[in-house]
């Protein structure tokens, strides 16, 4: 984890006065939409909004010490799409993940994906308490992706720095599935948290894995430094993830790299000397994109 703290502390020293340091690792913005439910008064729900962004941004995920400014950029989008009961309902999740890029103003996004099978229940007034051993549907989905988010960014930082909190997503998940949770079962093919996590910390993928650091601190942290280098970085990674690609046909954790990068991706290689290369590579990695990546050569 040490190449993320370096890399934090130089950066937030390049942009404001050091303050006191502080646990609480996420800065993450929470919506809860339930302008689709009809028949009943759903304004109670705002609660639930207060009470996801404080449950997210008020305690402490990790041991480790958080600068103000370096706390993980997130956002959390509720959308209710059903309710069953007075108190019971379906929705949607957006979640997305962003961090900085050394020595700019800018952020890259990391993480951005879209669950689609959230059910619960929640009563007005009804608290959420931290408790990752103990299946519950509204915190369990919260930790897990508290945790996932800390995955991914430690290992934009430091080579499968993200161990440990891919390793607590993992074990929250079994839980739930144990429960029956709705959204967690890793059987059948289809995109839910728990195939996401089950491929995240499968050895098959350690070729992506590593892609998250090579591509972000060897490729996007270098390239105001040495941008043929960096596009060089990034080229390696995209070759890396073909191959990947040749190996397991379908990935949903493959396809959630490229939902956050593809435009990113598009931008890096536009009208430079590798872009031929890296649209070859890009159209048979990333073929629901291709259209975005033609730009790069036109």
């Amino acid at each position: 984890m040490l190449p993320r703290l370096l890399f934090l502390l130089v950066f937030v020293l390049s942009l404001a006065p050091t303050r006191a340091a502080s646990a609480q690792e996420f800065r993450c913005s929470v919506s809860v939409n339930y302008a689709s439910l009809t028949g009943t008064d759903f304004s109670f729900l705002d609660e639930l909004r207060d009470r996801i962004l404080e449950y997210m941004n008020r305690r402490e995920w990790t041991d480790d010490r958080y600068l103000p400014d370096e706390r993980i950029d997130c956002s959390m989008q509720v959308v209710m799409t059903d309710a069953t009961g007075l108190t019971n309902f379906r929705a949607r999740l957006i979640v997305a993940m962003r961090r900085p890029i050394y020595g700019t103003a800018q952020q890259t996004t990391v993480l951005q994906l879209n669950d689609e099978s959230w059910s619960f229940e929640y009563t007005r007034g009804t608290p959420l308490v931290f408790q990752p051993d103990r299946f519950h549907p509204i915190t369990s989905v919260l930790d897990f992706y508290a945790y996932l988010m800390l995955g991914f960014d430690y290992d934009t930082f430091d080579l499968r720095g993200g161990q440990p909190w891919f390793q607590e997503a993992r074990r929250i998940a079994q839980t739930a599935q144990g429960a029956g949770g709705t959204g967690w079962s890793s059987i059948g093919g289809n995109r839910t948290r728990g195939e996401l996590i089950d491929q995240i910390v499968d050895s098959r993928y350690t070729p992506l894995r590593e892609a998250y650091f090579h591509y972000h601190f060897g490729g996007l942290d270098s390239f105001l430094q040495d941008q043929d280098s960096a596009r060089d970085t990034v080229l390696e990674v995209i070759g890396e993830l073909a191959t990947l690609r040749e190996n397991v046909a379908r990935s949903y954790y493959l396809d959630q790299f490229f939902s956050a990068k593809y435009q990113e991706l598009a931008s890096i290689f536009k009208d430079s000397p590798q872009a031929s290369q890296a649209f070859e590579l890009l159209s048979v990695t990333d073929p629901p994109h291709v259209s975005d990546y033609s730009a790069m050569i036109n």
